[in-house]
């Protein structure tokens, strides 16, 4: 016998990382927005981890939120395997990112 199955969804693995909702993503990069653009106002820079693509492209897409906000970009660099550095561009903003 054959039975329809409805409302079945995935179940992720076992110590994996559980998707956001939108509402909970549309959250998370108004604080890193807000976070992420006071430090980078005050220092020049600012570094964040970011263990897996996602949330990579988050941080991205945070960087360029914030170059529209200030119409002046904000560039992201890999630091290492966990962790971006976001900062302003230009040669002042450069010289503010070594300190």
């Amino acid at each position: 016998m054959i039975r329809d199955l409805y409302n079945v969804q995935l179940r992720p693995t076992e110590g994996g990382p559980t998707p956001l909702t939108d509402e909970e993503e549309q959250r998370v990069r108004a604080v890193l927005f807000r976070e992420l653009g006071n430090e980078i106002a005050d220092r020049g820079w600012a570094r964040f981890p970011a263990y897996t693509p996602e949330e990579r492209r988050r941080l991205v897409d945070v960087a360029h939120r914030l170059s529209v906000h200030w119409e002046r970009q904000v560039v992201v660099e890999a630091e290492d395997q966990c962790a971006l550095r976001l900062y302003l561009a230009g040669p002042e903003a450069r010289s503010m990112t070594q300190a």
